[in-house]
């Protein structure tokens, strides 16, 4: 059985969603501290419950999951290759040169494809 990926639905998806929710009630308590008053716990929390939100939604944008199959034409493997820590997989990297976008491609997966 493979594992699961960190894009797939289940605990990743849940602890994200409760990071967030962490969050987003860091924000409302900051915004009711300062509804109060209390300058320092308002500002503190606002700060912290920003960067906490900000950063949980903002990390999709930053990592890239991992492909099955090598992208479209146009796109360039490059000589990186790393392997995955969250899957333990193997990772060939594509560059698409007008763009300077990059995919990460499974090595295991592109084998699997190719047994077929």
């Amino acid at each position: 059985m493979e594992p699961p990926s960190s894009w797939s639905r289940g605990p990743p998806d849940m602890l994200r969603l409760a990071v967030l929710v962490l969050g987003i009630a860091l924000l409302t308590a900051g915004v009711i501290a300062i509804g109060y008053g209390v300058p320092g716990l308002s500002l503190w929390l606002l700060m912290v419950g920003g960067v906490i939100t900000a950063s949980t939604v903002f990390e999709r944008v930053l990592y890239k999951p991992l492909l099955g199959k090598k992208p479209g034409p146009g796109w360039v493997k490059t000589t990186e290759r790393f392997v995955d820590p969250d899957s333990g997989k193997t990772v060939d990297v594509f560059y698409e040169p007008s763009s300077g976008e990059r995919q990460y491609v499974s090595q295991d997966l592109e084998t699997a494809d190719k047994s077929r």
